[in-house]
């Protein structure tokens, strides 16, 4: 394999791509183009270089933890294929920050906004889109990217590829089936192209762009704060599992999370459900 920089980098996004998302490849080509800018297109992955290219490119903490992230990723393939010996991030260190707790509604609030009234032509597809993102836990691009072939209302379970494209099977249970069967069944403008389950009236593929307008006008339109999202939605479905008394390696599954750990954030939102409880509920939690 070439010794140049430029060759290394190239190498490892095309070993990325295999398993990775293209977002994902991207993100990490952007940060290495910086590193190759900054290091002139030098292989002389040192620690006080890194530190250089981290003070250079990284004004914050959140960048850096994220740039950090990808240096290490690559060093770590460039081991594997044996250009380098020993690890020269090693003494690098992450910045220190906390990871925000996802916003989840609670029961009477998911209520409200799944079961208002909306007159508007494309209602009954935008309440399928809805009831499918908080039912089956799903991310936008899930929805965007779903097709008919995939669903089976009959069972409530929906294939879908998530992220690193990664196939799962996800479920839903009968309210999601209803809005399904009422929208397919009535509403639906016919595809132009391939068999998307969800339809602009153009007959294009509804966008992610515009599955994320839909959710924050009838999160208006309920009374919800502007900043519901189709992850709200998300974080909801696998709090109230939680909430219900599903075991997170359960949720863990639904969600299609590779790993324990990100899952386990939900467990902190119930918690935090839990001590609200006995601060509203409990005699001895009020103030005098």
């Amino acid at each position: 394999m070439p010794e140049s920089l430029d060759a290394l980098i190239q190498a490892f996004l095309d070993n990325l791509a295999v398993k990775r998302s293209s977002a994902t490849v991207r993100s990490y080509g952007s940060d290495l183009a910086q590193l190759a800018l900054h290091l002139e297109g030098e292989f002389k992955l040192e620690p006080n270089a890194l530190r250089g290219y981290l003070r250079t490119y990284a004004p914050n903490a959140i960048t850096r933890a994220r740039k950090l992230s990808t240096l290490r990723t690559f060093v770590k393939y460039l081991k594997r294929i044996g250009k380098l010996d020993s690890d020269p991030t090693e003494s690098l260190e992450a910045p220190i920050r906390r990871r925000p707790l996802p916003k989840a509604l609670n029961k009477s609030q998911t209520t409200d906004l799944l079961d208002q009234e909306d007159a508007s032509p494309d209602a009954s597809r935008d309440r399928a889109i809805l009831e499918l993102l908080y039912g089956a836990g799903l991310r936008v691009s899930e929805v965007a990217g779903s097709n008919l072939p995939d669903l089976d209302l009959r069972e409530g379970t929906i294939r879908v590829l998530g992220k690193g494209n990664k196939e799962r099977i996800a479920f839903f249970g009968n309210t999601c089936k209803s809005a399904l069967r009422d929208y397919i069944g009535g509403d639906r403008t016919q595809a132009l192209e391939g068999n998307p389950i969800f339809t602009a009236k153009s007959g294009g593929r509804l966008t992610t762009g515009a599955i994320r307008r839909i959710v924050k006008r009838w999160a208006a339109s309920s009374g919800l704060p502007s900043e519901v999202s189709p992850h709200t939605l998300r974080h909801s479905f696998a709090t109230h599992l939680l909430d219900n008394g599903a075991d997170l390696k359960t949720v863990q599954q639904l969600l299609g999370h590779e790993s324990l750990a990100t899952t386990q954030i939900y467990t902190h939102v119930s918690i935090e459900r839990l001590k609200e409880a006995v601060d509203k509920a409990h005699p001895k939690s009020r103030n005098p």
